[in-house]
C-alpha cells in the first residue's frame, strides 16, 4: 500500500479531473451525434474502460445494448506483453453495429484485436471509443473513431488506467516521472 501511495506522491498531474469531465462530454457529444439512429451493442473492454464506460454511459441519449470483453496485455506490468483473451466478443455481434469502449489508445494491439474479431464475427459496423490516444509518434495499426484527449508518450495512470494494479480509481491522470 505504501508503494503505491509513494508512486502517486512522485508522478505529475497531467489531465485534472475538470479536464477529464470535459474530455468524457465531448466524447459523448461526438457519439450522441453519430450513433443516435444505431441502436448499437457497447461493448466496454475490462478491465481499464470501466470508469470511462461507467460514467460515459448516462450521457449516451441513444438507445443501446451492453457488453463487455475482457482481454489484457499488460497484467501488472509497465509494458505490453502477450494478448491474453479472458471474455471474447460473443455471437450477439453478428449483423450489429458494435461500438468498442477503451480506456487507452497505446500501441493499438488490443483495439485491433477487437475490431478484427468482432468483424470476423458478423458485426455490421465497428467503431471505436478510446478515452485517450497516446501519442509515441509509432504508426498504430488502428485509429480510434472517437478520442477523449491526446497523451504524451509516458506511463500514465488514473481515470480507470493503473500502474502496478493501483490507482484505476483517480478521477485525474497522471505520469510517472523522469521518463
Amino acid at each position: 500500500m505504501q508503494h503505491a501511495r509513494d508512486l502517486l506522491a512522485q508522478a505529475e498531474l497531467l489531465y485534472s479531473e475538470q479536464q477529464v469531465q470535459a474530455s468524457l462530454h465531448k466524447v459523448a457529444a461526438q457519439l450522441n451525434a453519430a450513433l443516435a439512429d444505431q441502436h448499437p451493442l457497447v461493448l466496454s473492454v475490462m478491465g481499464g474502460a470501466v470508469v470511462f464506460t461507467g460514467q460515459l454511459l448516462p450521457l449516451l441519449t441513444f438507445p443501446l445494448d451492453f457488453d463487455y470483453v475482457h482481454v489484457s496485455r499488460y497484467g501488472d506490468a509497465r509494458q505490453g506483453g502477450a494478448m491474453h483473451w479472458k471474455v471474447e466478443p460473443r455471437e450477439n455481434v453478428r449483423g450489429r453495429v458494435v461500438l468498442l469502449v477503451d480506456d487507452i489508445l497505446d500501441e493499438g494491439h488490443t483495439l485491433q484485436a477487437l475490431h478484427r474479431r468482432v468483424m470476423e464475427l458478423g458485426a455490421r459496423k465497428c467503431y471505436s471509443a478510446v478515452f485517450a490516444d497516446k501519442q509515441h509518434g509509432r504508426e498504430k495499426p488502428i485509429r480510434a473513431d472517437f478520442v477523449g484527449l491526446d497523451l504524451p508518450d509516458r506511463f500514465v495512470f488514473g481515470y480507470g488506467m493503473d500502474i502496478e494494479g493501483a490507482w484505476r480509481n483517480l478521477p485525474a491522470i497522471y505520469a510517472v516521472k523522469n521518463q
